[in-house]
């Protein structure tokens, strides 16, 4: 990478981090878990969508290891989050969306940019966008023991496949295109939540109450 490149990668990461190690450690509040429960829960969150992305385009894991700094700010993040007065969390968790966003934004663009970066393919760029917006997000759900973000109604993965695309087809490459692109997925995930866009889906409930319905 070149300085610029290196210095909106680690901004980036950076952003990432500490929004969804936030996330992570208020849904952990929100589940009764004790201090060790929201590190866990927090770190998970902050660091396994890039495991998992790393896992699938062949990066060795232990690259993790070397975020030293990260640990350390996402560490902070959590502790600030378990020692702030309860009516500041009450106010955050009406943000948890937002701090979703944000992590999904900044992790989906960062890691479009480490697998263009690495001459991967084009789908591979997409796929590590993607992965790397809404890993950590999952996993943290799974462990919650809530339904993951990304099944739920409201748009959510396609605006990391998006980040991917634009990157992976060679659009905003310079640093302030990608800060603009960072706000736009944040803007449209926010706006996804607001007016509740969904994705098409057909459900077999629904199908079983029509037959009830004939049937009756």
């Amino acid at each position: 990478m070149t300085g610029l490149d290196n210095d909106v990668f680690y901004a980036l990461s950076l952003i990432g981090t500490i929004a969804f190690a936030v996330s992570g450690a208020i849904v952990a509040m929100e589940e009764d878990y004790d201090i060790l429960g929201l590190f866990v829960l927090g770190m998970v969150t902050a660091f396994g969508g890039g495991v998992i992305r790393n896992l699938l385009i062949g990066i060795p894991i232990t690259t993790l290891w070397s975020q030293g700094l990260l640990f350390r700010i996402a560490a902070f993040s959590i502790l600030i989050v378990f020692f702030l007065p309860m009516r500041w969390i009450d106010h955050w968790k009406k943000g948890e969306a937002f701090f979703d966003a944000i992590g999904l934004s900044a992790f989906a663009i960062q890691g479009a940019l480490y697998a263009w970066q690495s001459k991967m393919p084009f789908s591979a760029i997409m796929v590590a966008a993607m992965l790397t917006g809404i890993g950590g997000g999952m996993i943290r759900d799974i462990m919650a023991g809530r339904k993951p973000l990304v099944l739920r109604d409201e748009i959510y993965a396609v605006w990391a496949l998006a980040a991917g695309l634009v990157i992976g087809l060679g659009h905003f490459q310079k640093a302030w295109e990608l800060y603009v692109l960072f706000v736009l997925v944040v803007v449209f995930r926010m706006l996804s939540v607001i007016y509740k866009w969904k994705l098409p889906r057909r459900s077999l409930h629904q199908t079983g109450q029509e037959q009830k319905g004939v049937q009756g």
